[in-house]
């Protein structure tokens, strides 16, 4: 009887045993996760910032902070954004946080005008806050290092989607930008500019008003066209999104005679030329358009009074001004000032 008593209670610690390391094993390398969870953990964030917005997405919470206190995660987590994906244990989970072992983010740059805008939207989508952004965007020191200055460096930011760490420092972000801004400069497109007489600056400034003028792919060639010929005879470009961007006055929805004489050097009714960088971040197609310009003779163009976002293109300024006054009828009548 007592073989069997010791045998019994061998054979109950064994099950323990058994029963605890299965246990151990689920908490600590089993599924913690349940569904996919994305987590932004910010450079300014401390360890009870993290542990409040992961603890909720997990499972295994005593695993998990008896193997963050093992891994010292308290004191050396790295910030960015992390992806927690079903299936994931929470070994996994600890060491991915101590390691910084983090997921890239999208980055879109496209429809922005000024460069406080760009930090703002810049702000929204990475770690860093607006104030940092505008530092480094307007820093004579940062743009003098990617061969630009602070004003003309807003040309540098070619619009697409990009991939960064989360966690990108502005300088950093700005480097990348000059390797995406060569890389888009091909010896390609550079014999194309060359058609044009334009520098790569030049390019991208009247793009910028390209893309202000008109949505309308198929017609940017053809306004292109008119704007270069101007430049080339000397005469002014008179560029209505011009006068908006000097008065900072994007909603401004009828251009009048008292705002042509506002003083500023991207006001291209009294400057002669183009202004001196882009009054907006112009869309890849605006680029091409100018690259790709149109030869013709025409040297004006209006909206047309249908409002269908195409002009009407005149080679006098007589028919230019019989274009004119038909579209104004158009505002009149829609009562819009």
């Amino acid at each position: 009887m007592r073989k069997k008593t010791i045998l019994g209670l061998c054979a109950g610690v064994v099950v323990l045993l058994v029963a605890a390391a299965v246990c151990l094993y689920v908490q600590f390398k089993g599924n913690a996760v349940g569904r996919e969870h994305e987590l932004f953990i910010s450079s300014r964030a401390s360890y009870g910032m993290l542990t409040d917005s992961l603890l909720p997405a997990i499972r295994h919470h005593a695993a998990f902070r008896c193997y963050a206190r093992r891994l010292g995660l308290e004191q050396g987590f790295k910030p960015g954004h992390y992806v927690l994906r079903p299936g994931m244990s929470v070994l996994q989970i600890v060491r991915m946080l101590k390691l910084g072992l983090q997921t890239p983010v999208p980055v879109t740059l496209q429809n922005v005008r000024t460069p406080a805008q760009l930090a703002r939207r810049l702000s929204r989508q990475l770690d860093a806050d607006s104030t940092a952004w505008m530092e480094v965007l307007t820093s004579p020191k940062m743009a003098q290092e990617v061969g630009f200055d602070s004003v003309t460096l807003f040309s540098m930011f070619i619009p697409d989607t990009y991939e960064f760490y989360w966690t990108v420092s502005p300088q950093d972000f700005v480097l990348r930008m000059k390797r995406e801004y060569d890389r888009f400069w091909t010896p390609e497109r550079d014999a194309r500019r060359k058609r044009s007489g334009l520098s790569r600056l030049e390019v991208m400034t009247l793009a910028s008003i390209v893309y202000e003028e008109t949505r309308q792919t198929d017609e940017m060639p053809r306004i292109a066209g008119v704007y270069i010929n101007r430049l080339r005879r000397g005469m002014p470009l008179q560029a209505d999104p011009t006068v908006k961007y000097a008065m900072q006055d994007f909603g401004l929805r009828r251009i009048l005679y008292k705002h042509l004489k506002y003083p500023s050097p991207y006001n291209t009714y009294i400057n002669k030329g183009l202004p001196p960088s882009p009054i907006c971040m112009p869309g890849k197609s605006a680029i091409e358009a100018v690259l790709d310009f149109e030869e013709h003779d025409y040297l004006f163009f209006c909206a047309r009074p249908t409002f269908d976002g195409y002009h009407n293109f005149a080679r006098t300024l007589g028919e230019h001004n019989r274009n004119a006054r038909a579209y104004s009828a158009e505002l009149n009548r829609r009562k819009i000032k």
